[in-house]
């Protein structure tokens, strides 16, 4: 009796054994809304983006205005009480740069004119909201999926922005990491297009802010986000 104890008790060690060392299939959580866009380049957030000087920054001045025109309302950078530009003070990032701004901000930091307030488009993956996602109640914050179709590269990113009802624009760090040769906003070397983002909303319900795109990307991860593009391939 005592020898059958002991075979029962080793055929569960083996039961549990073999059961353990299967991984744990998830399903991948869907996205809300999918749309295929080409894409422009946003610095929007980044220290760097604007700044009295053009050629010292990320982008021309110009591009900071809706529709890129000089009667356009200015959106990429904040202005004071006398509609004059924010000037980064000696202890901010980018000292004499403007302070430019993101839809979604550190809720942590009430200080409206501190360049470290928004997203860093150089360091933080972001998209910009499509009108087609907010309706669905996609909310700035919210995690999304991006993939290059052309370069086949898959990133974590959030919902940073708005200003683009189509969603075809993306942070500096979002295109350079999708494999792009961009290096400002001003002008691009080869065609930005066949990107696909993925929308998920509710994904960020505390308004999580991250600094480190390596942050971002260890959030999401956890998240179980569907990054399978195998069928466009």
């Amino acid at each position: 009796m005592k020898s059958a104890s002991i075979i029962l008790a080793l055929l569960l060690a083996v039961v549990v054994t073999s059961l353990s060392a299967k991984p744990i299939q998830t399903t991948p959580r869907k996205a809300t809304l999918e749309i295929t866009v080409p894409m422009s380049v946003d610095v929007d957030g980044a220290p760097k983006s604007y700044g009295p000087r053009n050629s010292e920054a990320l982008d021309f001045e110009l591009n900071a205005h809706v529709g890129a025109k000089k009667s356009g309302k200015i959106v990429g950078y904040l202005l004071d009480n006398h509609g004059k530009p924010v000037i980064q003070g000696p202890n901010d990032p980018a000292p004499g740069f403007f302070v430019s701004k993101t839809t979604f901000s550190d809720k942590n930091n009430s200080r409206e004119t501190d360049p470290r307030r928004y997203l860093d488009a150089t360091e933080i993956n972001y998209t910009v909201l499509a009108s087609k996602a907010a309706a669905l109640k996609v909310k700035p914050g919210d995690f999304c999926v991006v993939h290059s179709i052309t370069k086949n590269k898959t990133v974590f990113a959030i919902v940073g922005d708005t200003g683009h009802s189509n969603g075809a624009e993306g942070s500096l760090a979002l295109l350079q990491r999708l494999g792009f040769n961009v290096k400002n906003g001003k002008s691009t070397p080869e065609k930005i297009e066949k990107i696909v983002v993925r929308y998920f909303k509710d994904t960020n319900p505390t308004g999580q802010f991250f600094f480190k795109q390596s942050d971002l990307d260890g959030v999401a991860e956890q998240l179980g986000l569907d990054k399978d593009f195998s069928q466009f391939h």
